[in-house]
């Protein structure tokens, strides 16, 4: 299957380099350019794109707002957004995960990296580079956000097993690492993980790691015990 991807920066001869990336790649096709965040929206509306690849500032809207209304449409619910930028810090790694992006790559990043981002955000993973991972726990520890009460109901649906394994993708670990700490197979894990998804309403991965953390389930000072019994 192609990927669908739809550039958004407002530097041309960036958006070119990365369209000479995508397109020479057998997976991936450019389907469009955008120079500004309300531009980004349009082209998402009418393109349908798998993945945007969204600076964050632009002229006119910037790229967390324009995040934020292609996320929260009702018909754009399979267009992910993968956040490239050059400010990497706590701040807009937290409200980038809040407006509903799919992953943050700072630009930094080699040409092979963002293939694999866009792959990883494109097939429903969550994907935070180690830098923006490290940005995004201290943000919330210094100033968490309150859990919204809809979605503290939801937690309790949760069963034991589903919360363990939402606390451990918020801590970073891969459907193959949860699999391994919970001594279950890595499709039992991602089996999980989705369930997760599903009674919290989170959009992907990306939001679960949001949900985590505002409502308590994890701090990276305290990660719960899953040593004991298999599943």
């Amino acid at each position: 299957m192609t990927i669908r991807v739809l550039l958004a920066d407002d530097q041309a001869l960036l958006r070119g380099t990365f369209r000479m990336l995508f397109d020479a790649t057998d997976d991936m096709e450019t389907v469009a350019e955008a120079s500004n965040g309300r531009e980004a929206v349009e082209l998402a509306g009418s393109q349908r794109p798998d993945v945007v690849l969204m600076d964050i500032r632009m002229p006119e809207m910037d790229g967390l707002e324009a995040t934020r209304l292609i996320t929260e449409s009702e018909g754009l619910v399979d267009v992910k957004v993968l956040i490239l930028t050059t400010f990497e810090d706590d701040e807009h790694v937290a409200d980038a995960l809040r407006a509903g992006a799919s992953g943050f790559l700072g630009k930094g990043a080699r040409p092979e990296e963002l293939l694999d981002a866009v792959r990883t955000v494109a097939d429903g993973e969550a994907l935070l580079s180690p830098s923006a991972t490290r940005a995004l726990i201290t943000r919330f520890l210094a100033q968490p956000d309150p859990c919204p009460a809809a979605v503290h109901e939801r937690l309790e649906s949760l069963t034991p097993r589903e919360r363990d394994v939402t606390s451990l993708v918020a801590l970073g670990l891969s459907n193959d690492e949860i699999a391994e700490r919970l001594f279950v197979s890595p499709l039992t894990a991602k089996t999980h993980v989705n369930r997760a998804m599903t009674k919290l309403a989170a959009r992907d991965r990306a939001q679960l790691v949001v949900i985590a953390y505002q409502c308590g389930l994890v701090s990276p000072a305290t990660e719960p015990d899953h040593s004991q019994q298999p599943a």
